[in-house]
């Protein structure tokens, strides 16, 4: 996969589709990467040119030496490989930790944007702290490993983990996580102690989709509800059987929903 040399970083990306066609970027969840969003990939491919691409410090992209990533420079790495790329304006969707950085770029470069997709995320601090401080910690000691039970549950909801149909798939990111380093962790310290975003939301102009997972174990139904309260310009919808990896979990509905809003904003 190519690769592109931004803000101190090198970031693996994927870029198929149409070069004319409108542009829909994804940013993947914590613990996972571009790949999560295979679904999507093959399903807007034919018609819209769809860029994805692991964080810095996740999947194949460049390791730093930061003891933790903040959102902050997550958002920033963002703008420099959409306007590297000369992506804008675009589309921008992101998953959990990937939606803290879709919040950031629709409240402060609105201009590179024509709309933002928010999939199981939150605008506000970490209402969990005090039970993902002592996980991540453990992570950055142990690795993965002892904690895999524990982030199966957080990052799937109810009815994906039980769907025998979906078995291999779900042992696939299970043994993604497994192989996880303890390094992991400077991403996950990042995530868990990242500030709130709603205030600089509350005069966000660019249109903005917001989709939560009903089985969702990390971020509830209703601190999506809350973006939506605060963004005028905002349509949100519950995924049914979805826990917080949404997109992964519920393709068919989630890509519906994707299709619709690209369609009415393009």
């Amino acid at each position: 996969m190519p690769n592109i040399n931004v803000n101190g970083t090198t970031l693996v990306y994927s870029d198929q589709g149409p070069k004319d066609a409108p542009v829909l970027v994804m940013c993947h969840s914590l613990f996972f990467d571009q790949t999560m969003f295979a679904h999507q990939t093959e399903y807007f491919s034919k018609t819209i040119r769809i860029v994805s691409y692991d964080l810095r410090d996740q999947g194949q992209s460049s390791r730093s030496d930061l003891k933790s990533v903040d959102m902050d420079t997550h958002t920033d790495d963002a703008i420099a490989l959409i306007e590297a790329l000369n992506l804008a304006p675009c589309f921008f969707a992101g998953n959990s930790m990937g939606g803290f950085i879709a919040l950031r770029l629709a409240a402060r470069r609105p201009d590179l944007l024509k709309g933002c997709i928010v999939l199981g995320s939150s605008g506000e601090l970490e209402y969990k702290l005090s039970d993902f401080s002592p996980l991540i910690d453990g992570v950055n000691a142990q690795g993965t490993e002892p904690f895999i039970d524990t982030l199966m549950y957080i990052m799937f909801g109810d009815d994906y983990l039980a769907d025998a149909s979906r078995a291999s798939e779900r042992e696939y990111w299970r043994d993604h996580m497994l192989k996880l380093g303890p390094d992991i962790a400077r991403s996950a310290h990042g995530v868990i102690h990242r500030t709130g975003v709603l205030d600089e939301l509350k005069d966000c102009k660019v249109p903005m989709l917001i989709l939560a997972g009903e089985q969702d174990h990390a971020y509830e139904v209703p601190l999506s509800h809350n973006i939506a309260q605060t963004v005028a310009d905002s349509q949100m919808f519950v995924i049914p059987k979805a826990g917080h990896s949404v997109a992964l979990e519920q393709p068919k509905i989630v890509n519906e929903y994707i299709s619709d809003f690209i369609s009415e904003h393009s």
